[in-house]
Formats: C-alpha cells, sequence, structure tokens
C-alpha cells in the first residue's frame, strides 16, 4: 500500500513537472507566459528572455574546408511599454572580401493573447532591413510587429561564417533578466579554442568528445562516381574526426543595471568568448595562433591601412616647414603640430584604427576617420625629430580590452615618448591638449606600438587632478535675500568638459538654464574668460542674488553655506556594488566662501569644522569655520586622487559621500541680538 502511495505521488510530481518546465522550443509559447504580469524575481523589469539558446557547428565541404553556423533561437516576454526596444533587434556581421559573412533571420513571430486564445503576427519582409555600417560591417535589423504590453516575441537568426578565427561572443546577461541561457560549441579535432570568460556570474560548464562523421561530394577527372556537368567524376566521401561539445548553462540572471560612476556595464557582463589558440591538421605539424599582445599590435602594424600610412610624409613635407620653423624645443613641435592637425583636418566621427580612405586623401580632402586623423599627427611629429608613435585604444562605449585581440580596439591616438614621462595626443577635438585627451578614450589601458613591431602596455586613465575651484562672498539681508559675486575657475579636463558642452550655446540659454539649476538665481554682470584658448583654464565670473537661499523662520535665519552648490544626496546608494566607481579623472572642488551677516543678527549656530580622509589616499574631505563679528569664512575641499576605485573600497566610499552630505547639509543660524 505504500509502495502504491508512493508511485502515485512520484507520478503526480512528474505530471506538475512536465507541465510547468519551461519549453525551450521556438513556437511552443504557453497562455502562462502572455499572462505573465511581471517578472517573478525582478517586478521592475520591462522585459525579460525567457529563453536563448546558440549553437556554433562546423561545416565540411571540398572547396570552402569547414565553416562556422552559429545559430541563435531567443523568446522575449514585454511586460511594460519602455520594453518596446526589445522588439528591434539588430545582427552585425562581416561583409569584406573573402571572409564575407551571410546572416538570416527566420521564424520571427509576435506572440499576444487575444480573448483567451494564442494570436500570432509573423514578422514580414517590411519589417526586416539589412544596413552597411561601413566598408567592413553590415548588420540585419528587424521590428517585431504588433507588439504590446504582455506579448511574447521569438527569433532565430543564423550566421554562416569563413571566419574560424574566433567564435562569436555569447552574452548570458544583459540589461533585462535572462530565465534561460544556453551556447553550446561543437568543435571539430582539427581546432582548438581558448575560452575567455568575464562578469561576476560564472555558467555551469560541461564538456564532451564524440566520434563525428561528414559525409561530403570530392570531384576530379580521376574520381570514380557520378559523371557531372563538367565531364569530372565525382564521389560521395567520409571525413572522420573528434569532435569536442561544450555547453555553457547559466539561469535566472539578473538584468546588467546600471550604476552611478560606471565606465561600460559590458566589462562587467557575463559573457564567453572563444579565440582560436591552435590548429592540428592531420599530417601536419601543429600550428600555435595563441596570441599574446606582441603578435596582436604586430599583426595590426603591418596591416596596409595602419604601418605604411605611418611612413607617408610627401604630402605635407612642404606645408609643414613653416609650421614648425623655429621651433626648437619638444613643447613647442608638439603643441604647434597638435594644433596644426586639429584646423587642417576634421573628424568625420568615425572610429577605427585603420585609415579608410587614407592619410594623403583625408589631408586633401581636410577630412578623416579617428586612424587618418591620429596617424598623420604621429607621422607629423615624427618628421618634426620627435620619437612619436600610435597608442591603440578601445573606447569606453566598446569596452575594456581584456584579451589580445585584434578587434580589442577600434581607436588610436599619438604619443610622443622620452625618457621621463609619455605625452598622449588626439587631434580629433578642438579643445584638447597633451595629456588632455577626449573623455571617451580614458578606458584603463592601451598598447602604444613602435617602429618595429613591438609594443607596451600604457595606462591612459589622468595621474594629476583637475581642478574646480570656486570663490563665493555674499551677504544676507535682514528678510533673507542673498547677494554676491561668484568666481569659477575649471582646469584640464572639467575645462574640457565645459567648452565642448557650452560652445555653441548661447549665452542668454546659457545663462537661463544656470539661473534654474541654481535655485532661480538672478545672475547679472556675467563674463567668461580664457575660453577659447586652451592651455588656460576657463574662468566665470558674475553677481548673484536670490530669495529662495535662505529661510526666515520665527525671527531666526536659516542658511546651508554652500547655497546652491550643497550635496544633498549620496550618489551611491545602493548597499553593495560589484563593479568599480570610475570618475574617469582624478579631480579636486575647492570653496572659499565669504559670508557677511545683516547688521542686528549674531550667529546661534555654525557648522564645527572637520575632516574626513580615505585609505590608501584615495580622497579626502576637509570643511575649515573661521568666523570675526558679523564675517564668516568657510573653506571646503573635497579631493579624489585615482580615476578608479575598486569595488572592494565601496563601502568606505558611500560613508565618505554620507559624511560630505551630512557636513554640507549642516546649516548656520541666525538670531537678533
Amino acid at each position: 500500500m505504500l509502495l502504491k502511495k508512493s508511485l502515485i505521488v512520484l507520478f503526480v510530481l512528474f505530471l506538475f513537472s512536465k507541465a510547468n518546465a519551461q519549453e525551450f522550443k521556438l513556437g511552443k509559447v504557453s497562455v502562462a507566459e502572455l499572462q505573465e504580469k511581471e517578472h517573478p524575481k525582478d517586478p521592475s523589469a520591462v522585459a525579460a528572455i525567457l529563453f536563448k539558446k546558440g549553437e556554433t557547428r562546423f561545416e565540411y565541404t571540398e572547396n570552402d574546408g569547414f565553416t562556422m553556423l552559429t545559430e541563435v533561437k531567443t523568446r522575449i516576454k514585454i511586460y511594460k511599454k519602455e520594453g518596446y526596444d526589445c522588439a528591434n533587434q539588430e545582427v552585425r556581421y562581416y561583409l569584406s572580401g573573402k571572409y564575407t559573412e551571410n546572416v538570416y533571420i527566420t521564424d520571427a513571430v509576435t506572440y499576444n493573447l487575444v480573448d483567451g486564445k494564442i494570436e500570432k503576427t509573423k514578422l514580414k519582409s517590411d519589417g526586416q532591413f539589412d544596413e552597411k555600417i561601413n566598408k567592413y560591417w553590415g548588420q540585419k535589423k528587424i521590428t517585431m510587429p504588433n507588439v504590446k504590453e504582455g506579448s511574447v516575441i521569438e527569433f532565430e537568426y543564423t550566421i554562416k561564417s569563413p571566419m574560424i578565427g574566433s567564435l562569436r561572443d555569447w552574452n548570458f546577461q544583459t540589461s533585462i533578466p535572462v530565465n534561460y541561457s544556453e551556447y553550446k560549441t561543437f568543435v571539430p579535432e582539427y581546432y582548438i579554442y581558448k575560452p575567455n570568460q568575464k562578469g561576476f556570474v560564472f555558467p555551469k560548464v560541461t564538456v564532451e568528445k564524440i566520434r563525428k562523421t561528414t559525409t561530403y561530394t570530392s570531384r576530379g577527372p580521376n574520381a570514380v562516381g557520378v559523371i557531372t556537368t563538367d565531364h569530372h567524376y565525382a564521389s560521395e566521401e567520409k571525413l572522420e574526426y573528434e569532435e569536442t561539445q561544450t555547453t555553457y548553462l547559466a539561469e535566472n540572471l539578473p538584468a546588467m543595471k546600471e550604476e552611478g560612476y560606471i565606465n561600460n556595464i559590458d566589462n562587467y557582463t557575463s559573457s564567453i568568448s572563444n579565440e582560436l589558440s591552435m590548429t592540428k591538421y592531420r599530417n601536419e605539424p601543429l600550428k600555435p595562433y595563441s596570441r599574446d599582445w606582441e603578435s596582436v599590435t604586430k599583426t595590426i602594424y603591418n596591416f596596409e591601412d595602419f604601418g605604411p600610412e605611418l611612413n607617408k610624409t610627401g604630402y605635407f613635407e612642404e606645408d609643414l616647414k613653416s609650421v614648425i620653423a623655429g621651433l626648437t624645443s619638444q613643447e613647442e613641435k608638439i603643441t604647434a603640430l597638435l594644433n596644426y592637425v586639429k584646423t587642417a583636418v576634421k573628424w568625420n566621427g568615425n572610429y577605427g584604427y585603420f585609415c579608410r580612405d587614407g592619410v594623403k586623401k583625408a589631408y586633401k580632402d581636410k577630412s578623416g576617420n579617428i586612424a587618418e586623423i591620429n596617424l598623420m599627427l604621429t607621422a607629423m611629429l615624427r618628421y618634426a625629430g620627435l620619437n612619436a608613435n600610435p597608442v591603440l585604444v578601445s573606447t569606453r562605449s566598446n569596452g575594456i580590452a581584456a584579451f589580445p585581440n585584434v578587434t580589442a580596439f577600434n581607436y588610436v591616438i599619438a604619443a610622443v615618448e622620452n625618457e621621463n614621462n609619455l605625452i598622449l595626443l588626439d587631434a580629433s577635438d578642438k579643445f584638447t591638449s597633451p595629456n588632455v585627451l577626449p573623455f571617451r578614450t580614458l578606458n584603463w589601458m592601451g598598447r602604444l606600438i613602435r617602429k618595429d613591431g613591438t609594443s607596451s602596455e600604457i595606462d591612459l586613465m589622468p595621474k594629476s587632478a583637475s581642478n574646480n575651484t570656486v570663490m563665493m562672498n555674499y551677504s544676507i539681508s535682514e528678510n533673507g535675500v542673498v547677494s554676491g559675486k561668484l568666481r569659477r575657475q575649471r582646469t584640464d579636463y572639467l575645462a574640457m568638459n565645459f567648452r565642448n558642452e557650452y560652445e555653441n550655446v548661447k549665452e542668454e540659454s546659457y545663462l537661463e538654464k544656470l539661473e534654474n539649476e541654481n535655485k532661480k538665481i538672478e545672475i547679472s554682470e556675467y563674463s567668461r574668460i580664457k575660453d577659447k584658448d586652451i592651455k588656460l583654464p576657463v574662468v566665470e565670473t558674475f553677481s548673484f542674488s536670490g530669495t529662495n537661499l535662505s529661510e526666515n523662520i520665527a525671527g531666526k535665519i536659516y542658511l546651508n553655506p554652500m547655497l546652491f552648490f550643497t550635496k544633498e544626496q549620496n550618489p551611491f546608494k545602493q548597499e553593495t556594488r560589484e563593479y568599480p566607481v570610475d570618475y574617469g579623472f582624478p579631480f579636486s572642488d575647492k570653496y572659499v566662501i565669504n559670508i557677511k551677516i545683516p547688521d542686528g543678527y549674531k550667529i546661534e549656530t555654525l557648522p564645527a569644522s572637520a575632516a574626513i580622509t580615505m585609505e590608501e589616499n584615495l580622497g579626502s574631505f576637509k570643511y575649515t569655520v573661521n568666523n570675526s563679528e558679523n564675517t564668516i569664512l568657510i573653506t571646503i575641499t573635497q579631493q579624489i586622487n585615482a580615476s578608479i576605485i575598486s569595488a572592494e573600497y565601496y563601502s568606505m566610499l558611500k560613508e565618505f559621500y554620507q559624511g560630505i552630505v551630512k557636513k554640507e547639509t549642516e546649516k548656520i543660524v541666525l538670531i537678533k541680538i
């Protein structure tokens, strides 16, 4: 009897598990999936990937040898209108020469629940697009039809590629939750790939080796078999080999959510990439492809659109004679040539470390991509007798160049080496200066490539602080109106960012924005000096007054001494953080505030002086107060001494900012005498 009951229980459990198990097949969307109103583990999610399954296989033909086929099947649930973007999907592919890839998108369907029944809407041809990005890359795009809140969409795409040097990267995480992610590779014994994993969530990995047999048609004049139309003989041949099957599986992955001061969320997304490390064809010696940075950079330097472009000088030599005439110091030559390239050639907005049309044409047309501009600058610096070399960079949007690969970089700058230091240069932005690069390039490490093909890793992150210095003198009237004068000075990256942001903004619009963002103050006598000379700081001065800068309660005046500069919220709100805090550059904020209190009033409460420091000299905060009769002098300095602070210091950094907020929100209280 007990045995019978146990069997009944097991049978019921089996039926229950079958009923609740998710079907990881396209076309098997359930009513339960369509009825789901929110993600069970993340109610805030606008959408979720219910499953994503991919596999990469190798197919053999006599003419082409092995080619790769990557198939990806995806099902996505839309919870909210903000998730409609998931209906737009794109697949990039290489389209140049013999390595051209082909992409096919199939089985694209939107499912909705209408009157209790599942309604299917298939993707039509007008929802598919083929777009050329540049001469090397294209992308297939789809826009799914009839998408609503509650919809489920699914699609499949196949990439056929002759590029066996690396497999397609597989991201287990995205900006929305992922319930199930599975990626399989089926690799013949002739290829050995090195897997590289990144992120903080690692998939379960299983490996199995099996014997594989592939049948293909062999043609030739001496073959015995079917006579083909070209009068050659054809026969069916078999290729037997061992295949390594690897499965990567991850479930219930949280969404990758943006946090304050993060570089590129993709740097920390759980993913797998596979790079070809070795081939071992039969009857041939092993051929290693394990790439280190030296071999990668040497390969790039030898590209016809890279190294050879540095040797072209005839197109600029005559023009450059007058530019560097009479200049003797390294600093003078660097400044003159950097400014010359900025004015001679405008950046067309295209990235890449290879030239598209070549430096000579870019110089003639006065327009070029980032490689043409900065390789041209490098060649000019060399012509002027300086030890200049290109530096490969992966921009912040491209992610960190974590593993040796020719695709790791997407940008190039110039560098001048001497015994004491390295001067980094980028002529694509009119407001850059030596060692002050566009913010997009401040992405950990780059690779400097010398003429002999050797390379060195260099730190791209700035070491010296960019300064923001504010001096305020203001007085308070008996009715609480605050009026005074302000002088603000910005240097280096803070100055460059300001110049870029407001270069084309009319003064009237800028002042209106400034007033609205600073508690509705009224600004007069505004001036801005030195904003065109990039060697100097940007300096602003103006007079201001405001009725919202203090409170008058029961005859007492309450005042935040920093006025509209007061930090009222901690930028770090999460309890823990897995990613480093990336400021981009060190900085220092200094405020010198001189306050005149109104006649007939005295100080009842005054914030005390205080100091906060972080370990490892990562940062400091100092708040100093002095007063005499009717004057209060407050000096506040906040410094962050590192461009990047690792996640292990997050709790300390959060506490540091909490202390700053607490101090800066303390008020001065004035009472009548």
